[in-house]
């Protein structure tokens, strides 16, 4: 049994607690925050940070490289989009980029659900063809990476002849980590992802989820691995840390109270909205009130309570077959500080203690 543990760092301080509509992977470059997020990350025990992507904001390919830089043993999980680069440069540029980092990239691969938001970059095809054509783009990519010789493709968004790259990632081929919810981002990411990701629902959804990704996945011989994504709240008692949950959600109400109400088409944030109105806490403490009141904006789920219970409750997650969990705060630096000293070694030491207990039970059989 093992836990991935996967962070998120921005490019400068704020989140959309702090009675502001911001957002992490938007607005300017700090380059001193990014440095200290970074290396947060790295001294909290984290495994990989997410750069995230968006239409808006700092290129993530740049924001990584830097703060690999500045790190020695923390990985990076690159939010991409396919479609705006061909996939063969996306591949050398990923490939070159893991060589500078030693080995240490991952890339998530984000086609886009939002509409409006692809069509700030100029991509005008509905989701389904979005979806179609990140089909192709992965195909290419893998080849591009693996490939020992020149080779052609003939689909339908991408024709190549003589396609090759020089450069190849460190591993020969780096981990793919794939977001989407709709039963088209289920079929493309279960043929082509090594992880599937999600957003944090109730544990019986998920376990639903991971049952459909894996039933998919099975008829192309894999078994991707699962990631969920939470939003923790903690503090030294769990009345405490339900106080902090609420002011973090007034909060987020005043930043958005001028703001129109947020209608998703994306089927992510639409599930979330359902889970919110089944009401504020699920499954004991899953917060979804912020979903609600965010419209559901990208990961807005929170586990809430002491460090022992959102620890608890994490491992949840993990005996239904998740093993990777991605964590930002609506503090985020400091959250990222308290989790790494106050959250991981829990989960890490409770699995450690089940590996040693399985030990031995599987030798006094033997």
């Amino acid at each position: 049994m093992t836990v991935e543990f996967v962070g998120m760092i921005g490019t400068r301080p704020g989140s959309e607690a702090n009675g502001a509509n911001v957002s992490i992977i938007g607005g300017t470059v700090d380059r001193d925050y990014v440095r200290a997020f970074a290396k947060a990350h790295e001294d909290g025990g984290f495994d990989r940070v997410l750069v995230g992507y968006g239409s808006t904001g700092p290129d993530a390919f740049s924001v990584a490289g830097y703060a690999a830089a500045h790190t020695d043993r923390l990985g990076y999980l690159l939010a991409h989009r396919p479609g705006f680069v061909a996939p063969t440069l996306a591949a050398r540029k990923l490939a070159t980029l893991d060589q500078f980092t030693a080995g240490r990239l991952a890339v998530h691969i984000i086609t886009g659900g939002a509409d409006d938001e692809m069509k700030r970059d100029g991509d005008w095809l509905d989701k389904d063809e979005r979806y179609r054509r990140t089909d192709e783009y992965l195909d290419i990519i893998r080849q591009t990476w693996t490939s020992e010789k020149p080779f052609d493709y003939d689909g339908k968004y991408y024709q190549l002849k003589g396609a090759f790259s020089e450069v190849k990632p460190v591993p020969g081929s780096l981990p793919i980590y794939f977001g989407g919810s709709s039963d088209i981002a289920l079929e493309v990411g279960a043929k082509r992802a090594d992880t599937w990701a999600t957003w944090g629902e109730p544990l019986a959804s998920i376990q639903n989820e991971i049952g459909r990704v894996r039933a998919l996945a099975a008829q192309y011989g894999r078994e991707p691995k699962i990631s969920v994504s939470f939003r923790p709240i903690l503090a030294a008692s769990e009345e405490k840390a339900w106080a902090r949950a609420y002011d973090i959600l007034e909060k987020v109400q005043e930043g958005r109270k001028n703001l129109p109400p947020r209608n998703p088409n994306n089927v992510g944030s639409q599930r979330l909205l359902k889970f919110a109105e089944e009401g504020d806490v699920l499954d004991k403490r899953l917060f979804t009130a912020i979903a609600r009141a965010t419209g559901a904006q990208g990961n807005s789920t929170a586990l809430v309570g002491t460090p022992e219970q959102v620890a608890e409750a994490i491992l949840d997650y993990v005996d239904i077959g998740v093993t990777t969990i991605l964590i930002r705060g609506f503090d985020p630096l400091q959250d990222a500080i308290d989790y790494g000293r106050d959250l991981l070694p829990i989960v890490h030491a409770e699995i450690a203690r089940r590996e040693r207990e399985g030990a031995r039970e599987l030798a006094s059989v033997s």
